[in-house]
């Protein structure tokens, strides 16, 4: 079990993954935030599949990265952003149904760096499908919160 150094976390994470407009973009949300775990929601539409109607892997890759990285960022100080370094995704079945849950995870956290995985499951009629996991290496960025340029 992980412990949060800022007991205000789960406001931080909420209010950076809200001015985070990649995730905007394609609709995604954040409903579970727990120290070093995070949860992001992706439904299905039409504008982020590829040619066969599958959601498009750089897609799957970018809520992967996202809800890993978020769960690193649980348990820094509110005065540590961070940054993946490095990721390593494995795509296992095609993404298909009516939603995506991309569960982040910290397997190992540390001063510099953090490692992290998530798991993508497809949810579809109600049926849960692995169909991604991903480790990832996070750098921490002592002294810089997150901005927005």
């Amino acid at each position: 079990m992980h412990k949060a150094q800022d007991p205000q976390f789960a406001e931080r994470i909420r209010a950076s993954f809200g001015r985070q407009q990649a995730m905007t973009l394609i609709g995604a949300s954040m409903p579970v935030i727990e120290p070093g775990y995070t949860e992001i929601h992706l439904p299905h539409k039409p504008e982020i599949t590829q040619q066969h109607g599958y959601i498009h892997g750089g897609v799957v890759g970018m809520i992967a990265d996202s809800a890993a990285g978020y769960a690193a960022s649980t348990l820094t100080s509110h005065e540590t952003g961070v940054l993946t370094v490095e990721y390593k995704l494995n795509l296992l079945t095609p993404a298909e149904g009516q939603l995506l849950i991309a569960e982040g995870s910290v397997i190992r956290y540390g001063r510099t760096l953090i490692v992290t995985r998530a798991d993508v499951f497809a949810i579809k009629d109600g049926r849960k499908t692995q169909c991604a996991v991903m480790q990832q290496t996070i750098m921490t960025l002592h002294g810089k919160k997150d901005s927005v340029l």
